[in-house]
């Protein structure tokens, strides 16, 4: 039976999600718009039904937003609201920003069109002062939703849901906002620390040809300062304060023209693949061989899905990560709110991020049986990876520029997943030449788990069933990553989406029971292989998500299922034996 109760403990109040949602561009004219909309479900796009009220920024089928239903395929949602803008009435552009819309909607400003936008992971923006009368802009959003009866990226959310497979949401599901500026304001900008960890680098898209003041502060203080007409400039830092998970050093950066200001932050860090001194691939962080510890994360939440029922269950999730000693997160098959990628950077916790891919294949073992048995078929062949269709692969490059640019200036992702254990796979080696085109910065996992095709930094493995093992000359050539492993499952009652489903790579009975498995993983089948040069680990996983029972926390976030202690200890010995293994020879 499937639980409709299961809340996380997270208070939820009728204006949701207020925080600034966008903390690497940063502006005062802020004004959320986030709360109740006027809400419908439609079987016609523009023929109305019943006017009822949903929660924006959750998604109808969830607890949270007020409707609580699942929306039949091929229907429309309707959303809207009316906003007095007078407060804004002196600035040139209004701009209306949704974070992100799953799948495709077309918005009405006072009952003209004004934009379509397809693809329900990304953020985009509105200039809707052109269509403003009387101070009052009348919002009409409609959503079409096909989830993957659709070439559209689905991540992990299917019609014919259940085991790792999700179900499905749609309409508005992350904040959504409005920001007033004079004409040629700061539209965008890049923010790269230096290889040389000297300094960063800031590229500013704007049409000003005024002075620009640049200002870096770090604990408060002015440490650089520069008034430039130059859009593109390095600023230079003496003996900078790097950043890592151990020491999140963060510089904050105020950009001024006559007519905006803007924030934004950096920290500056080196990401490198090479080899320590026993020839083994390493990856650095600094100039410094870092083992890589981590947990495979979802980022889904019982009563809202994809979206976040507030701040600070972000933050719970990230430090219960760094209290139990890993370091680094995998967000798994999901672009996640701007927030959550911002205090990874102020609190210290690196992200190995994945495209949120689809494919046209419901049957993705046989490629895992392929792994398993050291076979892995070149992706050009379209068809058998589930990508037949070119309208699928040209939405997945359109995305994975979308991805690179949306998440361009966070300090904390080290690494770009482009595909995972073969779900839609196709060209990768173009792929990884876009990826390297746009960022050089990071390193690239090409196809995690399956089908490898001997490019890229990792020779990434998933391994659930069989012993786990390493060819030691692999790592000679590539970063050796356990890129997924463990899925030990514990069913904790009253706290599972449903009470007669279990589903992971395996059970166990009791607390007790799991952690003594868990030790068995780590120090026995694990720890051994890191001198072989084993350097990356993705625990799968941090939460419990819908029948998945195989994480460190329940799916509602109210019971930790290990002992957050003896895990520490436990990552504390893994750290120890990487630092032995990787010691310099005198």
């Amino acid at each position: 039976m499937v639980r409709t109760d299961l809340y996380t403990p997270y208070d939820v109040n009728d204006f949701p999600l207020n925080e600034y949602p966008r903390p690497q561009l940063r502006r005062d004219s802020y004004r959320s718009l986030n709360g109740l909309w006027h809400f419908e479900i439609r079987k016609e796009k523009f023929i109305p039904s019943e006017k009822r009220e949903i929660l924006v920024p959750f998604s109808p089928e969830t607890n949270r937003s007020l409707i609580h239903e699942e929306i039949p395929q091929g229907y429309y949602l309707y959303y809207k609201k009316e906003v007095s803008l007078e407060e804004f009435a002196n600035k040139e552009h209004i701009l209306l920003h949704f974070l992100a819309v799953d799948q495709v909607c077309d918005v009405y400003i006072n009952q003209k069109h004004a934009y379509t936008h397809e693809g329900g992971f990304f953020a985009f923006e509105i200039d809707i002062a052109p269509y403003i009368k009387d101070n009052v802009a009348l919002i009409e959003v409609y959503v079409l939703d096909l989830t993957d009866d659709s070439f559209e990226l689905t991540g992990k959310q299917r019609i014919k849901h259940g085991g790792i497979w999700y179900k499905g949401q749609s309409g508005i599901y992350q904040p959504v906002f409005l920001e007033a500026v004079h004409k040629d304001y700061i539209k965008n900008l890049t923010i790269t620390p230096s290889s040389r960890l000297d300094g960063y680098h800031l590229k500013l898209e704007t049409d000003t040809k005024d002075r620009i003041t640049i200002e870096t502060y770090f604990n408060g203080k002015c440490v650089h300062r520069i008034e430039t007409l130059n859009h593109e400039v390095f600023i230079p830092l003496e003996a900078p304060k790097l950043w890592s998970p151990s020491e999140p050093n963060l510089y904050e950066v105020v950009i001024k023209t006559t007519t905006d200001e803007v924030k934004t932050y950096v920290g500056i860090r080196l990401f490198e693949r090479k080899k320590d001194d026993q020839g083994l691939m390493r990856f650095y962080l600094n100039h410094e061989p870092y083992f890589l510890n981590g947990l495979l994360d979802q980022g889904y939440y019982s009563d809202t899905y994809l979206t976040n029922p507030s701040d600070q269950a972000l933050i719970d999730d990230i430090l219960l990560a760094k209290r139990m000693g890993f370091n680094f997160l995998r967000k798994h098959i999901k672009i996640e709110a701007y927030r959550w990628y911002y205090h990874c950077d102020r609190l210290g916790m690196l992200v190995m991020q994945d495209m949120p891919n689809s494919t046209e294949r419901q049957d993705i073992i046989f490629f895992g049986i392929l792994a398993i048995l050291g076979i892995h078929p070149k992706d050009s062949r379209y068809k058998l990876f589930g990508r037949k269709h070119l309208e699928g692969r040209k939405n997945y490059l359109r995305d994975l520029n979308r991805t690179l640019n949306q998440l361009k200036n966070v300090t904390s992702i080290f690494t770009w997943v482009p595909f995972n254990e073969a779900w839609g796979q196709f060209d990768s080696k173009k792929a990884v030449e876009i990826i390297k085109r746009v960022d050089q910065t990071r390193l690239i996992d090409h196809a995690s788990g399956w089908s490898d095709q001997g490019i890229s930094d990792y020779y990434s493995r998933h391994i659930y069933f069989t012993p786990i093992w390493f060819r030691k000359s692999k790592a000679k050539k590539r970063i050796a990553s356990l890129s997924e492993f463990g899925g030990y499952s514990l069913k904790i009652n009253n706290h599972i989406y449903q009470e007669d489903v279990v589903f992971g790579y395996k059970v166990f009975k009791d607390k007790d029971a799991l952690m003594k498995a868990l030790e068995k993983l780590y120090l026995k089948k694990v720890a051994s292989k890191i001198k072989k040069g084993l350097s990356v680990l993705v625990y799968t996983q941090l939460s419990d998500v819908f029948d998945e029972v195989n994480g460190l926390i329940t799916f509602d976030r109210r019971v930790i299922k290990v002992d957050e202690e003896k895990i520490n200890e436990i990552n504390a010995h893994l750290y120890d034996v990487f630092m032995e293994a990787t010691r310099k020879k005198t």
